[in-house]
C-alpha cells in the first residue's frame, strides 16, 4: 500500500505540490482551511481584507492597533498584498514557519474545543474572591 494522494481533485494547487506531500490528511485539513476562510472573507470577495482581520481579532477578544493588523496582513503576504488570499492562508497554515494568523487561528480553535457553552451572564462575584 502506498502513500499516494491523488493529484487533482478539489485543491489540486496544493494536492500536487510537493511541498505538501509530507502532510497527513491534507484533504481534510484543506477542507477545514476552506471553512475557516470563509468565515473571515466578510465581504464574501474571495480575500481576507484589513476589516476581515479586524473583526476577528476583535472577535477572539485580541483587538490589535491598525499598524499591528497591516503587519500580520503583511506577515502572511510577504508584503505584496493588502489582503489575505485562499492560496497565502492555506501556505501559512500548512507552512512551517509561524505566522501570527496561524497562532490566532489555532488559539481560536483550542478555545472553542475547550470552552464549555455558558449560557446567561457570568457569575458574580464579591471582592474576596478576587486575587
Amino acid at each position: 500500500m502506498s502513500d499516494f494522494i491523488p493529484c487533482g481533485g478539489m485543491w489540486p494547487e496544493f494536492l500536487c505540490d510537493p511541498k505538501f506531500s509530507d502532510e497527513e490528511d491534507l484533504e481534510e485539513k484543506l477542507a477545514v482551511f476552506k471553512e475557516k476562510y470563509m468565515e473571515f472573507d466578510l465581504n464574501n470577495q474571495g480575500e481576507i481584507d484589513l476589516m476581515s482581520v479586524k473583526r476577528m481579532m476583535e472577535k477572539l477578544g485580541a483587538p490589535k492597533t491598525h499598524l499591528e493588523l497591516k503587519k500580520m496582513i503583511s506577515e502572511v503576504t510577504g508584503g505584496v498584498s493588502d489582503t489575505i488570499s485562499y492560496q497565502d492562508f492555506v501556505n501559512v497554515m500548512l507552512g512551517k514557519r509561524s505566522a501570527v494568523l496561524k497562532l490566532v487561528m489555532m488559539f481560536e480553535g483550542k478555545a472553542h474545543e475547550n470552552s464549555p457553552k455558558r449560557l446567561g451572564p457570568p457569575p458574580e462575584r464579591d471582592i474576596a474572591s478576587l486575587p
